[in-house]
């Protein structure tokens, strides 16, 4: 099938053509002409299987169609990566067309996107905390809503946004159509999907369960503490790019200052950076700056790299769906890719669960630090910084010099009134 074939405008197809894109995808076979017919529609499709174009394209073309000064469309996304991912392709797509598309999320002052508001948007792509401050402050209408889609929605359930969530739905007109994507599909999302959708159209493609068929896989049975060293030669191969995960925003810091010593440039992106570093960071690696990025789970389903050669797990994650996700960043649009994980002692657990779901077994592969500690490890109190440490040590030993220094309190005397003897009287 070609992207004629779905009855797609020319102004877009002359877009596509201009993305390099030459058949779409199976779950845009399947969901774009349902979305031209301004159906109700549950998507669960994969992390990198083109899912952004499947619904972005035929809104477009919905938009397209009239003209008015106000919100029409809205995506919601649970990160600020992946709504600038998708307010990037929205603007790819649609450079044809007279619409206007734009991104609010949190992490960075409000007032260049109250500003775009202010000038017209027909598209809206937001995250949950920065469009329900903006809906309470009156900048954000969206009482002629035309098309609403709630994307990622289990990862939105994972970070905790469900009220906000439903704070949206019930500030949106009841004549909508409405869109949900999600990888997996949890009890609570089929309930939120029965409370918000009218006889949708299901479509599954690729189900979680399955990898990228195109990624080669691999597993480091290694102990913890030659990790970094194992990470360091494997980056020395001559690897193009590779995008490396850790479970903790602190790993992700300490992954960046072992590949320093080690004379390999690589920056972090989680939650603790701010917007624009975070931005600094996936520019520098999208450019081919930098060519490594270490990221938290929560850049697991919001980095776009166009044919990222290596996604490393510096850490097996806890969650063996959040496995697919990471593995789904490499080997996008059919093109080959690695992926390599380090597992220590600790982590077997993660290992089993995540190759129980994926109904096969990861090749394992040797190295110089074969794993010796075969027992787990007590998990300790992670220590303060030693500035941290020397200042509570200094504020605690000026306390007690003042406590030294301060005289001390003479106790208090109460003197007691003389009892007078009572005289006895003489009968």
């Amino acid at each position: 099938m070609t992207f004629e074939q779905l009855q797609l405008s020319q102004p877009l197809l002359n877009a596509i053509r201009h993305q390099g894109y030459i058949e779409p995808t199976p779950i845009q076979q399947q969901a774009i002409p349902h979305l031209l017919e301004k159906q109700d529609l549950i998507g669960c499709a994969q992390t990198g299987t083109g899912k952004t174009a499947a619904f972005a394209l035929p809104i477009l073309q919905l938009l397209s169609q009239s003209r008015a000064k106000q919100v029409r469309a809205l995506i919601l996304t649970p990160t600020r990566e992946l709504a600038i991912q998708i307010l990037e392709c929205f603007q790819s797509y649609g450079e044809n067309l007279p619409l206007r598309a734009a991104a609010i999320f949190g992490g960075v002052g409000q007032e260049p996107q109250v500003t775009a508001l202010q000038r017209g948007v027909d598209v809206l792509i937001a995250t949950p905390g920065r469009l329900c401050d903006l809906m309470q402050q009156g900048y954000v209408k969206l009482d002629r809503l035309e098309i609403f889609v709630l994307d990622e929605a289990d990862r939105m359930l994972d970070m905790g946004f469900l009220r906000d969530v439903k704070k949206v739905l019930a500030a949106l007109p009841k004549q909508r159509q409405t869109l949900l994507f999600s990888a997996t599909m949890p009890r609570e999302i089929e309930s939120l999907a029965r409370t918000m959708l009218h006889e949708p159209v299901t479509v599954k493609v690729n189900p979680v369960t399955d990898t990228a068929t195109a990624v080669q896989q691999s597993v480091y049975l290694i102990d913890k503490k030659n990790k970094k060293y194992l990470l360091q030669e494997i980056l020395k191969r001559g690897i193009t790019s590779a995008l490396v995960f850790t479970r903790t925003k602190y790993g992700a810091n300490d992954v960046v200052k072992d590949l320093a010593k080690a004379g390999i440039e690589a920056m972090a992106i989680h939650g603790n950076k701010s917007q624009t570093a975070r931005q600094t960071a996936l520019s520098s690696f999208k450019s081919g700056k930098i060519k490594v990025l270490v990221a938290t789970d929560i850049a697991a389903r919001g980095i776009d790299v166009p044919e990222l050669s290596h996604v490393i797990n510096y850490e097996l994650p806890n969650e063996p769906e959040t496995y697919i996700h990471r593995v789904g960043r490499t080997g996008r649009a059919g093109l080959g890719g690695i992926a390599i994980s380090f597992c220590d002692y600790d982590e077997l657990d993660y290992l089993k669960d995540i190759e129980k779901l994926i109904g096969k077994t990861i090749p394992r592969e040797t190295s110089k630090w074969p794993m010796e500690i075969l027992q787990k490890t007590v998990k300790q109190p992670r220590t303060a910084p030693s500035s941290v440490r020397r200042r509570t040590a200094a504020a605690s030993g000026e306390v007690h010099a003042a406590k030294r220094s301060a005289p001390r309190r003479q106790p208090s005397v109460v003197k007691s009134r003389p009892v007078e003897k009572r005289q006895r009287r003489r009968p």
